[in-house]
């Protein structure tokens, strides 16, 4: 008698972006685009490939690092999915050496063949990685001009880029391990999840907007705060960036249109950071408590004291969750020299006082 087993049930998108929003704080619209891209994908519908761009430090590798934790967590998913995440300078090496695309089909290729296994043949391999998952991270830095000057690395790695997206027949060395030779892969079954801080892209458009060529385009408006009415220039790249900005930024229209998403991610608020600094398992917060507790010394905040230091990074953006650490730091740095001697109780007490007194 056979027996019918039915496929693994696909999650939702909902479901997908309740899993990734305990991994990233913030950021709704681009972690509703990614679940929404992953649960296509991994019905086997075919979706569009996205492109992030966001200041250093808002959550652009945390989220795709969540992606990757979340498949990995149930064997059904991983099962599914193959997933590689690099560097774009790695393209722009590779393409010095001519052959940029095998770099990320043969880091697919492995990836798939330490998924299933050594008894897995070769078929089965390629064949799991040509549905993978390609995380790029910093895309930004293979803008095809840097300043006046032309990047010829940075021109190639788009163009290979642009290769394995327009799903054209890739030529691939095969592994020695799978009898060499060459083959061609199809590469139409790979999602693109590319990311960068663009660097000066802010600078850029708000020039284009206040002084540029659509200048008086940004009206400013009246604040009152504090009883006091000021006029106040309020700019937000999400509202004002056209594909122009992305062409003179150095991204090629061809490339460009291979994305079917561009998603900003937003300057995190003195909340969101509030709980980046409080939950993330990797804050200078649980690090200082993980390097305290060593010496029998508890590390205690005060609800003041988390907010003065995530304020205090607030007006970092460009940052983002990365000046909480350089904020810490300057508070939590003259108890760390010497904690026996310096904490006369089992517990380090931090208020607003000590942050600020420290920060100031």
């Amino acid at each position: 008698m056979s027996h019918n087993t039915k496929p693994p049930r696909t999650p939702t998108p909902k479901e997908i972006a309740s899993a990734l929003s305990l991994r990233v704080i913030g950021q709704r619209d681009a972690v509703e685009e990614m679940s929404v891209a992953l649960a296509k994908k991994l019905a086997g519908v075919r979706t569009g490939n996205i492109l992030m761009i966001g200041s250093s430090g808002t959550g652009k590798t945390t989220l795709m690092r969540g992606v990757e934790e979340y498949l990995a967590s149930d064997p059904r998913l991983a099962q599914r999915s193959t997933v590689v995440r690099l560097h774009a300078n790695v393209l722009g090496e590779e393409a010095e050496r001519g052959r940029p695309g095998e770099a990320i089909l043969h880091r697919l290729i492995e990836r798939s063949r330490e998924q299933l296994g050594e008894a897995a043949n070769w078929d089965q391999i390629l064949d799991r990685a040509r549905q993978g998952l390609v995380f790029v991270d910093e895309v930004d830095k293979i803008r095809s001009q840097v300043g006046d000057r032309p990047n010829v690395s940075g021109i190639r790695a788009q163009e290979a880029l642009l290769t394995l997206i327009e799903n054209e027949a890739i030529p691939l060395r095969v592994p020695e391990w799978a009898g060499g030779g060459t083959t061609n892969v199809d590469s139409s079954g790979l999602l693109f999840v590319c990311a960068g801080a663009f660097e000066g892209l802010y600078d850029s458009v708000f020039d284009r907007v206040t002084v540029g060529k659509d200048k008086g385009s940004l009206q400013s408006v009246t604040v009152v705060e504090d009883g006091r009415v000021r006029e106040e220039l309020q700019f937000s790249l999400r509202e004002w960036l056209r594909n122009e900005d992305l062409f003179d930024y150095g991204m090629s229209p061809q490339f460009l249109s291979r994305f079917d998403a561009v998603v900003l991610l937003a300057d995190l608020t003195v909340e969101e950071l509030v709980r980046i600094f409080l939950e993330s398992p990797d804050s200078g917060l649980q690090q200082a408590k993980e390097y305290f507790a060593t010496y029998g010394k508890k590390v205690v905040l005060s609800p003041a004291a988390a907010r003065s230091i995530a304020a205090a990074a607030a007006r970092q953006p460009r940052l983002g969750a990365r000046a909480l650490k350089e904020v810490f730091r300057r508070v939590i740095r003259p108890w760390e020299i010497d904690p026996e001697a310096s904490i006369s109780s089992d517990a380090l007490v931090l208020d607003s006082g000590e942050v600020d007194a420290a920060l100031n």
